[in-house]
């Protein structure tokens, strides 16, 4: 209750947020549950422990299963009751608008994008750039992904906002792309509390040889020489004595 009354002081005057934060009882696991909503808009998600388990898509009209493929039991809810969240929210709504009529709305930017690959870079074999950002608010945040200074929309997709137990939100976007040599990738993202859009970019530079192994030869060569010309310096030393 507490949680959703801070969400409340921070809403939009056409958004209305509530979340449900559930702790267990020795603490071992948070469980989110996330629902916004405006007049032609909507979102539900579930989390545990900060990883997205399962949204509605109420475009496509049905749930998306965000856990890994290789768990063999997958939690999930149904999209009716995700329906029923999203009506809750909106009966509320009016309530919500007539009671914050004059409140101002409070905008936090996201942070620069933090830009990275899924999986270990190899030229010509298929990949996924990840896009992102944390720290925003209001949610969402709109990416958008370049190549070579041209507008990419093939492969993208984009993640609900997730809302952090702190009242602000994070993202991610995803490129898939096949990693060439020389081709140079940004993403941006906009929000309301930005003047312009922050771009991060990704280039492969290729492998370069390290400077390790050629110090190590190298000094591995000049210890051998001072070994001879030591040898070399006792054995005379020796004959001498002799």
């Amino acid at each position: 209750m507490m949680m959703m009354m801070m969400m409340m002081m921070k809403m939009m005057m056409l958004l209305f947020l509530c979340g449900v934060l559930c702790v267990s009882a020795d603490v071992l696991h948070e469980d989110l549950q996330f629902t916004g909503c405006s007049d032609s808009d909507g979102e539900y998600m579930n989390a545990l422990d900060a990883e997205e388990m399962y949204h509605a898509d109420f475009k496509a009209g049905k749930m998306v299963d965000a856990q890994p493929s290789f768990l063999t039991e997958h939690a999930g809810g149904t999209y009716e009751a995700a329906q029923g969240h999203l009506q809750v929210c909106r009966g509320n709504l009016g309530e919500v608008r007539k009671f914050y009529k004059n409140a101002s709305l409070e905008k936090d930017p996201p942070s620069t994008p933090l830009l990275y690959t899924k999986q270990e870079v190899e030229m010509g074999e298929g990949n996924v750039l990840v896009c992102h950002v944390t720290g925003f608010y209001p949610a969402p945040v709109s990416f958008f992904w370049t190549k070579n200074g041209e507008n990419v929309t093939e492969g993208t997709s984009i993640n609900v906002p997730f809302l952090s137990k702190e009242g602000s939100f994070s993202q991610f976007s995803r490129l898939e792309f096949t990693p060439q040599l020389g081709d140079i990738y940004s993403c941006g993202v906009q929000h309301l509390a930005l003047d312009q859009p922050l771009t991060t970019f990704w280039e492969e530079q290729g492998s370069q040889p390290g400077v390790g192994p050629a110090v190590f030869c190298a000094l591995g060569l000049t210890v051998g020489l001072l070994g001879v010309a030591a040898g070399t310096f006792f054995l005379i030393k020796g004959n001498e004595c002799s």
